[in-house]
């Protein structure tokens, strides 16, 4: 499964950017899909998850309030709508289909990982 995460850019804290990653190659409606990031020198940490379904979504707390994960399956694309964005969310995210169809925070549950998307936030 190849996954692409694309939408992200240069914008000033407040703004919103909505983040989208697809597939073509193969659908990912049976799979959970997470986003994460990656700031220089700090290590991966879980953002969201959506469950195959949508039935389940989970959020890092730091974006709580903020962010809100949503899929649509006719388009194999699930969307990363970010608001109220801050200097501290700039980082490369990316997408990650789960072998499950749940939503898991642990990054070892997913086994596809996309190629990042960066999102800078000015202050």
């Amino acid at each position: 499964v190849q996954l692409q995460a694309s939408g992200g850019g240069l914008v000033q804290a407040g703004a919103s950017l909505r983040l989208s990653c697809s597939t073509s190659r193969r659908t990912i409606s049976n799979n959970g899909v997470g986003w994460f990031r990656q700031a220089p020198g700090k290590e991966r940490e879980f953002v969201a998850a959506i469950s195959w379904n949508g039935g389940i979504t989970n959020y890092a707390d730091s974006v709580k309030g903020r962010f809100a994960v949503s899929r649509d399956n006719a388009k194999s694309t699930v969307y990363l709508q970010m608001n109220s964005l801050k200097p501290e969310d700039t980082a490369v995210y990316y997408c990650a289909a789960a072998r499950g169809s749940t939503a898991p925070i642990n990054w070892r549950s997913y086994n596809y990982w996309g190629q990042g998307t960066q999102v800078t936030v000015s202050s």
